[in-house]
């Protein structure tokens, strides 16, 4: 099989081209990304593309499935540009693999696709408008509405979209640093036990993966012969307050209220990049049941949402990186010049 891999150079697109350089049936893997990295994958080379202004056809051209992970977080105060990224982008996509007369396409999409629901398993018939409130819901919500009329429109090509949990792995640490935290964030305090105590907002439960899980989920949802929406995600959920038992602290409540106003005034005062309707999304989004990945897919988890966390947080708090652009170790003076979420970095 030759696979290419849109937006191959981030948290998941390297943990993806990991995965399917250690698998046999795979022969050859094109990785896209707008910056080009200088580290060597196994089986692949890279071209530089653009989703929203590069024609992708010669790139498909000969693929036998298109993994479509490209998606932007940041700038968050540039919200046309998320747009164009995130839902034009996808589209031109999705009609650049039908034209290239690719055979297979598989999608990220996410938990933030899912309709408010109560904190209890959902699996993938739950309704999938979004959340409202939350700009990263309604561009995922968005972006598989257009996914399913380009599904009705062609019948003869396979598509897979998989909906993970919150993805990190200690290698993203400094990715997930820029996008959510910003250039302020003190890293040494977010070792695990370092700080006295965590805050704990009722309500905000959510599900993580780890990146290699989900490197894995792709390569299966890629070479095996499987459509439609698949969960994504380990257990246990978490909370603050199962952090902080985790932890050996204690756990210190913070309305939900209080918790978005504080992130909003944050986000005003350019003191951090991330919006405050984040915390509607940890509010709002249900949990997942991936019993159909278990059985269908063939996947499961190999780490638990606590390792997978506690590893995240030692990462920050050693500032640790990857080698490519999107998972560098960097300049905060860079984030600071830039807006902190107003121009990307």
């Amino acid at each position: 099989m030759r696979i290419v891999v849109v937006g191959a150079t981030g948290n998941v697109g390297t943990s993806v081209l990991e995965a399917l350089g250690r698998d046999e049936a795979v022969s050859s893997i094109l990785g896209l990304a707008r910056r080009l990295p200088s580290a060597g994958y196994e089986k692949t080379e890279f071209a530089a593309a653009n989703v929203v202004s590069d024609d992708l056809v010669p790139h498909f051209a000969g693929a036998d499935c298109v993994i479509h992970l490209a998606w932007a977080i940041q700038p968050s105060r540039d919200k046309d540009l998320l747009w164009a990224v995130n839902v034009e982008g996808s589209s031109n996509v999705f009609a650049a693999a039908a034209k290239a007369g690719v055979g297979s396409l598989v999608v990220a999409s996410s938990i933030g696709v899912y309709s408010r629901g109560p904190k209890q398993r959902v699996d993938e018939s739950w309704p999938h408008e979004g959340l409202p409130s939350s700009w990263y819901s309604r561009h995922k919500a968005e972006m598989e509405r257009r996914l399913d009329v380009f599904e009705g429109e062609h019948r003869g090509l396979r598509v897979v979209r998989l909906r993970p949990g919150l993805i990190m792995k200690r290698e993203s640490a400094e990715e997930v640093r820029r996008l959510f935290f910003g250039p302020f964030l003190p890293s040494p305090l977010v070792k695990p036990g370092r700080l006295p105590v965590l805050p704990h907002i009722p309500g905000a439960v959510v599900q993580l993966v780890h990146s290699h899980d989900v490197g894995e989920a792709y390569r299966l949802a890629a070479t095996r012969d499987v459509r439609g929406a698949f969960n994504i995600a380990a257990e246990p959920e978490i909370d603050g307050e199962r952090l902080a038992r985790e932890f050996g602290v204690r756990a210190v409540t913070i309305p939900a209220k209080v918790a978005r106003a504080a992130a909003g005034l944050t986000w005003l005062a350019r003191l951090q990049p991330t919006s405050p309707d984040w915390v509607d999304l940890a509010l709002g989004v249900p949990l997942l049941d991936c019993t159909r990945a278990h059985e269908e897919l063939g996947w499961r988890p190999t780490r638990d949402g606590v390792e997978t966390i506690r590893e995240l947080l030692h990462g920050v708090a050693d500032q640790a990186g990857g080698v490519t652009p999107p998972l560098r170790s960097g300049d905060r003076t860079a984030e600071i010049a830039a807006g902190v979420g107003r121009k990307s970095v």
